[in-house]
């Protein structure tokens, strides 16, 4: 049963980046589709990219495409997210979420592996 901690939030300016990153342990990481979603105060959690087992397919939520990038380093059983252009609509509690399938999903509710989450604030 693979457990996933998440580092790098923190609090960044408008038009900022940061960069989340998500480690696995206690499974064969290549045996999961990965995946980012964050959740703001007051609202549901929503999915925010995934990433294929073999990082060859990778899908955004519209309103973070061309600013976020997902990635990979199965070597390393880590995820990341790559965070530019940031704005105060970001701010909130960003979490990964482990599929045992090819290319995951993208409701939360379909996802039985989460780590603990990350804070992220972006001030105007």
């Amino acid at each position: 049963q693979v457990q996933l901690v998440e580092s790098g939030g923190g609090l960044v300016q408008a038009g900022g980046s940061l960069r989340l990153s998500c480690a696995a342990s206690g499974g064969t990481f290549t045996n999961y589709a990965m995946a980012w979603f964050r959740q703001a105060p007051g609202k549901e959690r929503e999915f925010v990219a995934r990433i294929s087992r073999s990082c060859s397919m990778t899908y955004y939520e519209d309103s973070v495409k061309g600013r976020f990038t997902i990635s990979r380093d199965n070597a390393k059983n880590t995820v990341y997210l790559q965070m530019n252009s940031m704005n105060p609509e970001d701010t909130a509690v960003y979490y990964c979420a482990a599929d045992p399938t090819n290319w995951g999903k993208v409701n939360s509710y379909e996802y039985n592996y989460w780590g603990q989450g990350t804070q992220v604030t972006v001030s105007s």
